[in-house]
């Protein structure tokens, strides 16, 4: 079983900068990727940026050149480095992992953390 823990989540003016942080805990799992997805209030939830293994990394047209998805291999942990953020990034932000466990290929999600870009 994988754990994931998110963080760094909170309340940011506009123009502001905020980092997330999710790290995998658990046993006997592989990661292949790892990446941040998002939900508005009233809208469904959609992809952000993505980092496989080897450091290919996919991102929303949104949030291209403001936004740097990272990840450090050996503290099983991804960040998001969200920068001149906008009231249109205002979401609950889910850590995503796809990992080999068992056998299988496997998705994992973080309970989730709230961004909020207001004045």
């Amino acid at each position: 079983q994988v754990q994931l823990m998110e963080s760094g989540g909170g309340l940011v003016q506009p123009g502001g900068s905020l980092r997330l942080s999710c790290a995998a805990s658990g046993s006997d799992f592989s990661i292949h990727t790892m990446g941040w997805y998002r939900q508005a209030p009233g809208k469904q939830r959609e992809l952000v940026a993505t980092i496989t293994s080897g450091g290919s990394t996919n991102y929303a047209d949104s949030v291209k050149g403001r936004f740097t998805i990272s990840r450090d291999n050996a503290k099983n942990t991804v960040y998001l480095q969200m920068n001149n953020l906008k009231p249109e990034d205002t979401a609950v932000y889910y850590c995503n992992l796809v990992a080999w466990s068992g056998g299988y290929y496997r998705s994992y999600w973080g309970q989730g953390t709230q961004v909020i870009v207001a004045s």
